[in-house]
């Protein structure tokens, strides 16, 4: 993670040579897919002083975002990214007039001082939301969002603040392998989903704030410095030591929300909190279901549970695709742990094996564990937070194929696929 001496790879002649017939190229591929509503010039291209200084770097007040301060001089001016811009902008425009052109800038205080923001028709602004409003009220034509943001609620404030700022992306959307932080870790993991495509509490607190729908989730933690971000990590267990005092954490678009253990009320029914986007009660811990209830004028509009689980029992395997094409066709299959009366056990890291009889293989194994540095291609892989994803590809022939998943103490189970 940010250690040791960063690699230089290719070079500026290759981009000069390049570059253009690049961008012609994959505009010409891509652009009749209606996913496509902007076609963007770059990346964070405009880092002060990695490599593009300006004089403006030395004036005092000026706030960057995690560069370093001044003006370097000997490195390339500034001035270049406009240039170069203007010459990517045009061969955008002469391919695809009917899509914007956008760029997504680091640091706006050094590109506003080039033809770089001039070039675009829509201005993206990575992690720079307190630059909104000045360069708002200094460039008043200028289109602009957030090109690159962060998922906490003053961040998602800037945007709903703010008429003038079209909307926000978010990194991520999922996890990822590279950028990996310190052992053990393969991956960067602030996306929505896990690497296996699960849901984490961070994406019911984006759904609270997105869908139209009532909806509610509430999750939990105990014995740990409470972060404002909290949200992150509220995890929907409710396994703990009685006597614990536990936060509960509700994400909602409910006008208030009422929380229920074992059918009777705990804690007091609270409303919408619009300066943090989260409700929360502190409540002792007692074993059973805990039920937060969602209301609109006084009605039930939305509910959701979670309840103490037992010791895991078994494997619940369920294909999500359960036909596949003879031709490297894939089926994902989802395996969840329960206990023995079928309650999800959200705690259980128990290793899975998976075992083939059929015309196909296993592509790899995934729980969404960024710190799990086992082989994810071979057979062996510990679920995290109860579940797993298995890939398995056809290799030619049809008929059928049976995968079978077992553990250590678990009982076993089996999925059928048809290949055609």
């Amino acid at each position: 993670w940010n250690v040791g001496i960063p690699g230089h790879e290719g070079t500026f002649e290759y981009f000069e040579k390049w570059g253009e017939t690049d961008l012609r190229d994959m505009i010409l591929r891509d652009r009749n897919h209606p996913s496509v509503f902007m076609w963007s010039v770059g990346n964070e291209v405009d880092y002060p002083n990695d490599p593009y200084s300006h004089p403006i770097l030395d004036k005092e007040g000026i706030e960057q975002h995690q560069y370093q301060q001044g003006y370097l001089p000997d490195h390339p001016k500034a001035e270049r990214i406009g240039l170069i811009a203007r010459r990517l902008a045009s061969v955008i425009k002469t391919y695809d007039k009917s899509r914007p052109v956008t760029g997504a800038l680091a640091g706006p205080v050094m590109s506003n001082e080039t033809e770089y923001p001039g070039a675009l028709d829509v201005v993206g602004y990575n992690y720079t939301e307190r630059r909104y409003a000045q360069d708002h009220a200094k460039y008043p034509a200028r289109i602009f969002y957030g090109s690159e943001n962060r998922h906490d609620f003053d961040a998602w404030k800037s945007v709903t603040n703010n008429d003038y700022i079209l909307g926000q992306f978010l990194w991520t959307g999922i996890d990822y392998l590279g950028e990996s932080f310190r052992w053990p870790s393969r991956g960067f993991n602030s996306g929505l989903l896990d690497l296996a495509g699960f849901r984490k509490s961070i994406a019911y607190f984006r759904e609270s704030l997105w869908s139209n729908d009532p909806m509610i989730y509430i999750g939990t933690f105990a014995n740990k410095k409470y972060r404002k971000d909290y949200y992150f990590d509220a995890l929907p267990v409710w396994n703990y030591k009685n006597g614990d005092t536990i936060r509960v954490v509700c994400f909602t678009n409910c006008s208030s929300a009422q929380l229920k253990l074992n059918g009777k009320t705990v804690g007091e029914t609270k409303v919408y909190n619009k300066e943090t986007g989260v409700i929360y009660w502190d409540i002792p811990y007692q074993s059973g279901k805990l039920e937060v209830t969602g209301y609109n004028s006084n009605r039930v509009a939305a509910q959701y549970s979670i309840e103490t689980s037992k010791q895991p029992h078994t494997i619940v395997a369920k294909a999500l695709n359960k036909t596949i094409s003879c031709n490297r066709g894939v089926a994902q299959i989802e395996i969840s742990i329960v206990d023995e009366d079928g309650k999800p056990v959200f705690i259980a890291d128990s290793e899975i094996t998976c075992l083939l009889d059929g015309p196909v293989k296993l592509l790899g194994l995934e729980a969404g564990n960024a710190t799990d540095m086992g082989d994810y291609t071979d057979n062996k892989q510990r679920v995290y937070h109860g579940k797993m994803i298995a890939y398995i590809q056809s290799v030619g022939g049809k008929g059928k194929a049976t995968i079978t998943f077992k553990s250590p103490w678990l009982v076993d189970s089996n999925v059928e696929l048809k290949i055609e």
